[in-house]
């Protein structure tokens, strides 16, 4: 048994290794590009529409209300990036089912990454929108005893995100191995479907994250107390 899809080598290219990490990640990508293009290739505004471009309209509008009840700004900027999080993850997570399928999201290698892309993404979106200056000035308050603090907390809820993500999609693995060895039919059907419910789930949660770290960049350290009116 093999806790991480890094363990499992599928193949060698010259002396790169690829492993099932690496292989399934990009099948995963290959798969959502090539639903993206057949479902938006023949959009139309008419009142007779697809069913697929009715199902990804209320994906758009529900990830769309999702990220202005979060930042409480317009989705537009957020959504290709925070989208593209979710997609990703409830894919490769539902992908699970499948017979020899190891989702990527079950590697510490591949959780990093998505966290390190939600670390470079939060001073990127947070300087857009406040400029450089204003933006590294929050380091530095109320004292600038607290730089190493607060980049600390960055790097902190950084690995939160990647372990977070890890641990729950590698445990579900390993407990889904060790059921099917004691009991062979009924729990590990049982948990494949509470495991579809959980890789949605990690998806949602890892996304709405995502758009919060964002939103706090953007604000003022001192407007992000809630008023209690609100």
């Amino acid at each position: 048994m093999t806790l991480s899809p890094d363990d499992h080598i599928l193949g060698w290219i010259g002396p790169l290794p690829i492993n099932a990490t690496i292989a399934y990640t990009w099948l995963v990508m290959a798969i959502l590009v090539t639903c993206s293009y057949l479902v938006t290739r023949r959009l139309n505004d008419s009142v007779r529409i697809s069913r697929w471009q009715n199902l990804l309209e209320i994906l758009v509008s529900g990830l769309s209300e999702q990220i202005r009840q979060t930042s409480r700004q317009e989705p537009g900027p957020y959504l290709p990036f925070v989208g593209t999080l979710f997609l990703f993850i409830a894919t490769a997570n539902l992908l699970a089912v499948v017979p020899g399928f190891s989702p990527p999201t079950a590697s510490l290698s591949c959780t990093t990454a998505l966290a390190l892309a939600v670390l470079a993404a939060v001073p990127l979106f947070g300087i857009a929108q406040r400029g450089l200056l204003a933006y590294l000035g929050e380091y530095i308050k109320p004292s600038v005893f607290m730089l190493p603090f607060n980049i600390i907390g960055e790097l902190s809820r950084t690995l939160a995100l990647a372990v977070r993500l890890y641990g729950n999609m590698m445990s579900g693995s390993v407990i889904g191995i060790i059921l099917l060895g004691i009991v062979p039919l009924f729990f590990p059907i049982l948990l494949q479907f509470l495991g579809l419910i959980t890789g949605l789930v990690q998806a949602y949660i890892f996304a709405v994250l995502a758009m919060v770290f964002i939103a706090s960049a953007q604000a003022a350290r001192n407007d992000r107390t809630p008023n209690p009116g609100d």
